[in-house]
């Protein structure tokens, strides 16, 4: 089958397009962490950009649209600043245990999120199961799949530690738990006043993690 190539003019066209796209994607994060979800209207949108309302339609159907696009975007960091952090070889392989590589892949989680605090705005419309009108189920299940990608590298260190089917679902959900609350107070300032650190928590949290998992998987 003969390949079509794309004229000068269409591939012009297609560059200004994904131009737009990106603009209004900018204006809209922006608008978002700004007003919330609710409080915001293709409008509002559309004025950030410097659009009128009609024309962002031809890109996004709804805010809804939008904001899936956007989290499905900040996901993918997510995904890639974990891998990069599994694929690190800058420490002795001999010292990479499965719970080196628990503690790797979850910190790692958990610093992508506490150094950039606009993604975790995003995210706590993911992490608190709220479903906004118009996000389709499809959209659900896609984000929630990216979102569960970013963990594997953990899942894949809890199964190599010995974890039973429920035992790794347990460990994996209280990990991710764990990581969000601390996120959560850290964000919002709460975690002042019980006079600790958020990273401080997180270590904790891992180094009595690694008390309880099995001794014997973990070396």
């Amino acid at each position: 089958m003969e390949q079509t190539i794309a004229s000068p003019r269409n591939l012009r066209q297609q560059a200004l397009a994904d131009a737009r796209r990106e603009h209004i994607l900018s204006a809209a994060r922006a608008v978002f962490i700004e007003l919330g979800l609710e409080a915001v209207s293709m409008r509002e949108i559309a004025k950030r950009a410097g659009y009128t309302a009609g024309a962002i339609y031809s890109y996004f159907a709804s805010k809804e649209e939008i904001y899936g696009a956007l989290l499905a975007e900040s996901l993918e960091r997510l995904n890639s600043f974990v891998n990069l952090a599994a694929e690190d070889r800058s420490i002795d392989q001999k010292d990479q245990s499965a719970f080196r590589e628990l503690r790797k892949s979850a910190l790692a989680f958990y610093e992508f999120y506490r150094d950039n605090p606009r993604d975790l705005d995003l995210g706590f419309y993911l992490f608190q199961g709220l479903k906004p009108r118009g996000l389709t189920n499809e959209w659900d299940s896609e984000l929630n799949a990216r979102l569960r990608d970013a963990m594997q590298h953990q899942e894949l260190a809890l199964i190599k530690l010995g974890c039973s089917k429920k035992d790794l679902d347990t460990e994996l959900t209280a990990i991710f738990a764990h990581i969000v609350g601390v996120l959560l107070l850290n964000h919002t300032g709460r975690i002042r006043m019980f006079g600790k650190g958020a990273d401080e928590l997180i270590m904790h949290y891992l180094d009595n993690l690694e008390l309880r998992l099995p001794k014997k998987n973990n070396h």
